[in-house]
């Protein structure tokens, strides 16, 4: 499969210029019929056949196993989620918290990676140290202060406020020797660059599948690293995350534990058919055009307007404008789909292998008035 045969697979893209990737990607075809299909066999044949828990079990093993080998991960490492909020839920609420234990994240945090650590400031005492950042890189210097004596640092392999790529193994190994467990939060990275967490050295990863990848809403994955899994112990428990559910329990040994119970099977299909397209079209391949077409958007907008690297690390362009809101409705209104940041004061485009040059130009015309 090619970008241009997929781009033919989704139907959403026939009608707009989409560029809002980074938010949620429009699925094609090949997923949902795969989520379809997996849910009409769940709930009409598995019923009489082989059982609908031994069915959705066998999909979640599959699944597992092609995140596992998407990401550079072993399949004992990885359990289902549902987002990457929850993801990264889970691991707050694992770890046992105590008045005056430090967690430190960035100023280009998504709410998924604030709001966890907010609540705990709020009702656990927790300091919370925010590194600052400028223009969507980090003070290494700064960052080393601040991570001395922290229990927990959390911070965006790729970030959704400037796209820029963050040095994660550097940033691993210095909360690693001041003794911080570390989460990432990796969701705008599968399906628009490699993705390789044992590489990464964290202790776990929070994703999803429905961004870049273009899989459904519904199917998050989490690694956990063996040598932080064991200190774990989920605050939600359920039949999935346990050895004996009906006996006296223990945790599974590795990141199964922290799957709960019940969900429907039908967006992990969805998950492996996406990552199944994505290999198809190989992540490389989908890097590189999306690095071309991103590289256009940012050479026609004026430095003085551009919050993105002038030349892009992924296909998040971030672009100034005077009234974000007003831009992004009045671009909608002439077919394009972009997004307003609340930091910085700008519009956000993503732009996917599956776009075109010439919907990159239809984007550079529209906003020819804004400046």
């Amino acid at each position: 499969m090619t970008p241009e045969e997929l781009r033919a697979e989704v139907p959403a893209l026939g009608s707009v210029a989409y560029m809002n990737f980074g938010a949620s990607g429009p699925s094609p075809h090949r997923v949902v019929d795969a989520a379809e299909s997996c849910l009409e066999h769940h709930e009409y044949d598995a019923p009489v056949s082989e059982g609908m828990y031994p069915a959705a079990f066998d999909l979640y093993d599959d699944t597992r196993e092609t995140v596992a080998g998407f990401v550079g991960a072993e399949t004992d490492k990885i359990a289902l989620t549902q987002s990457t909020t929850d993801g990264i839920n889970r691991i707050a609420g694992a770890m046992e918290w105590a008045e005056g234990d430090v967690v430190v994240r960035t100023d280009l945090e998504h709410p998924a990676g604030v709001l966890p650590w907010d609540r705990l400031e709020r009702n656990r005492g927790v300091e919370v140290r925010v590194v600052g950042t400028e223009r969507g890189r980090i003070d290494m210097d700064a960052y080393r202060e601040a991570v001395e004596g922290a229990k927990l640092v959390c911070f965006s392999a790729l970030t959704w406020t400037h796209g820029t790529r963050l040095p994660v193994a550097e940033l691993v190994d210095i909360a690693h020797d001041a003794g911080a467990f570390v989460l990432v939060d990796a969701v705008q990275v599968p399906g628009q660059a490699p993705m390789n967490v044992d590489e990464w050295g964290a202790d776990a990863v929070a994703a999803a599948g429905h961004k870049w990848l273009l899989g459904n809403w519904g199917a998050g994955f989490l690694y956990v690293d063996d040598d932080a899994v064991g200190d774990l112990e989920p605050a939600a428990i359920g039949y999935r995350g346990v050895e004996d559910a009906e006996g006296e329990y223990e945790w599974h040994d590795g990141a199964a534990r922290f799957e709960i119970g019940t969900t429907s099977p039908a967006p992990y299909a969805a998950l492996g058919e996406a990552i199944e397209i994505c290999e198809e079209i190989g992540v490389e391949a989908i890097e590189e055009r999306i690095q071309t077409l991103a590289a256009r958007l940012a050479d026609g907008v004026p430095e003085e307007r551009l919050r993105s690297p002038a030349t892009p690390e992924s296909g998040l362009v971030t672009i100034a404008v005077d009234d974000p809101e007003a831009t992004v409705e009045r671009l909608a209104n002439e077919g394009v789909v972009v997004r307003d940041l609340p930091h910085p004061e700008a519009i956000r485009a993503s732009v996917h292998a599956v776009n075109t040059a010439e919907e990159v130009d239809l984007l550079l015309d529209a906003l020819g008035e804004e400046w």
